[in-house]
């Protein structure tokens, strides 16, 4: 039995959007063509990247006023995912405990800001 969720996805501003690799594996590549009604080749070019020396394939990101920059599927008003069905293997599973590091953290912030829509800023720069 998986572990019961002890976080809240929609009271988070989309931390995990903002890891710097977010792998794509060819299955992952393929769903995403699919739902863009693309070829893998094209879809892979527009939405992805390759790091670590061509070795992995990741999201491509655009400038994000939280966290410097996110995943260019992170919707910037509401903050959810906008290829929610087609998303990667890696998000689908994050973050693969009962628990999210990031979300207690946030809470922990709010409550100590007394500001329930606090988010802490994290710009690279």
């Amino acid at each position: 039995m998986p572990a019961r969720r002890q976080f809240d996805c929609s009271n988070c501003p989309a931390y995990c959007c903002s890891y710097d690799h977010i792998e794509v594996t060819d299955r992952d590549l393929a769903r995403l063509a699919r739902h863009f009604e693309l070829d893998e080749t094209t879809a892979e070019r527009r939405f992805t990247k390759r790091v670590e020396g061509g070795k992995l394939r990741v999201m491509r990101h655009e400038s994000d006023e939280h966290f410097g920059t996110a995943c260019r599927f992170l919707d910037r008003e509401t903050r959810q995912c906008t290829i929610y069905e087609a998303r990667p293997r890696i998000c689908r599973s994050y973050p693969g405990t009962g628990r999210c590091g990031f979300y207690d953290f946030l809470c922990s912030e709010r409550r100590s800001q007394e500001d329930p829509d606090y988010v802490p800023s994290f710009t690279r720069g």
